[in-house]
């Protein structure tokens, strides 16, 4: 079963760092199985609770995975391996449109947001024992999301979208809990969910975000949490519409346990309403970044929800960092002021791109998806094969692999860089990578 390896130890502490050890060193393969629980503490003649609790901690660290009477194996993908490795490094003379990256041309110039929070700063200095929320940040970002239809609730800020949904989560629910995912979603999420010790339980999707008989499927297999993304859906920017949040919401009203947990990433950078969920469940929590809007190294989220999950989000952040540096929040809140950014002109440049390409490619004969955001999806048969093409090429793509779990092969281009001149080409190169679609290629 294991091989030429041995796993030692006498105490579960010892047990779980041989095999995490094994693990790290490749002499355990993903996807190996472990011994039986019984069958081990006769070997390391150690009680078979202790055995118990050194596979309890491997679970709790995404090093092994459980599946009731089969037994336990190492993950398939150790959860410290993260999917953005699966990545095509752009060597010289190729367009890199691979990284999801916004166009620094749509970002605005923060010298005097950053000047306007240093002089704020000098008059009101940041000090131990202060609220952590900037009043006036929490101020405006609760009138964006009142005029947006989310529901009332307190604020609290975090050092980016994926810091907010780790927070929740953890707060939320316990190692082994199952967690409803977009399929295919956000690698980073993707990889997120194991790390924390959950079950990542993958939902389809088609153009209008998760589809509703998956949903059902999964809230009947007893997920504990959903995490759902509104608009600009990574990889294939799908947009929840008012049709879809009314079947989902009542599909969520009928488990108010659920912990739900919106993404609404693409705030600022669409022109398509929000149709927002939240409200569905008893505990839910809606975030917004500021990473496409204003830049992916100004490090800041809003996050809102029922009044229990916020409070433990902003307890536990209190045991670690604090706060949210209330220089960074007041940078933001020059930034919102000034209206540096306009969502409608950077949607609409997106937008003609992105609508652009997902014409050429359709003259072309290939199925593209891309409804809003920078990003567009393209599903291929072959998708090992659809990269190495397309960087011999001359431009470097996202391999689905990054953001798939049990849907069919495909790539993810950002638009961010193309040029009304590069349309022609990257379509043309594509098409004669990608070949013919799958049968069920997309939802």
């Amino acid at each position: 079963m294991l091989g030429e390896y041995r796993i030692t130890g006498r105490g579960a502490a010892e047990i779980s760092a041989s095999v995490e050890r094994a693990v790290g060193a490749g002499e355990l393969a993903p996807g190996q199985m472990l011994p039986p629980m019984r069958e081990l503490a006769v070997r390391l003649e150690v009680n078979p609770n202790t055995v118990a609790a050194a596979y309890r901690t491997l679970r709790e660290r995404g090093v092994i995975e459980t599946a009731g009477r089969r037994g336990s194996r190492v993950r398939p993908r150790p959860a410290g391996t993260t999917r953005g490795s699966i990545r095509v490094d752009a060597p010289p003379g190729v367009r890199d449109v691979s990284e999801g990256n916004p166009d620094p041309a749509l970002l605005p110039a923060l010298d005097g947001a950053l000047a306007a929070a240093a002089r704020h700063h000098a008059r009101e200095p940041g000090m131990y024992g202060q609220p952590p929320i900037d009043a006036e940040l929490a101020r405006l970002a609760r009138a964006d999301l009142d005029a947006d239809g989310v529901p009332a609730g307190p604020v609290a800020v975090t050092s980016g979208s994926l810091d907010a949904i780790e927070r929740v989560l953890v707060a939320r629910l316990r190692p082994g809990d199952a967690v409803a995912v977009e399929d295919p979603g956000w690698g980073g999420l993707l990889d997120l969910v194991p790390a924390l010790g959950l079950r990542p339980v993958p939902v389809g999707l088609d153009d209008d975000g998760p589809l509703p008989a998956d949903l059902e499927r999964a809230l009947r297999a007893g997920v504990r949490a959903v995490v759902v993304t509104d608009r600009a859906q990574n990889p294939t920017g799908a947009v929840v519409g008012a049709a879809r949040a009314e079947e989902l919401r009542a599909l969520l009203a009928t488990r108010p346990e659920v912990l739900l947990i919106e993404d609404d990433h693409g705030h600022r950078i669409v022109d398509v309403p929000l149709h927002p969920l939240a409200g569905a469940t008893d505990r839910w929590v809606l975030v917004r970044s500021t990473a496409k809007a204003y830049g992916p190294d100004l490090r800041l989220a809003v996050l809102t929800g029922d009044a229990e999950s916020v409070d433990r989000v902003l307890g536990r952040q209190r045991l670690g960092p604090g706060w949210v540096s209330r220089l960074l929040q007041r940078t933001v809140v020059q930034l919102w002021t000034s209206g540096a950014v306009d969502a409608r002109v950077v949607a609409r440049s997106y937008g003609r791109r992105r609508d652009a390409l997902i014409a050429a490619l359709a003259e072309r004969g290939v199925e593209a998806h891309g409804r809003s955001g920078m990003n567009v999806w393209v599903p291929v048969a072959d998708e090992t094969g659809a990269v190495a093409r397309l960087l011999h090429a001359g431009w470097a793509v996202a391999p689905g692999a990054r953001f798939r779990m049990a849907t069919p092969p495909g790539v993810r281009l950002t638009v961010s860089s193309l040029t009304d001149e590069d349309i022609g080409p990257v379509a043309g190169a594509v098409a004669s990578a990608a070949g013919p679609a799958p049968a069920r290629s997309y939802g």
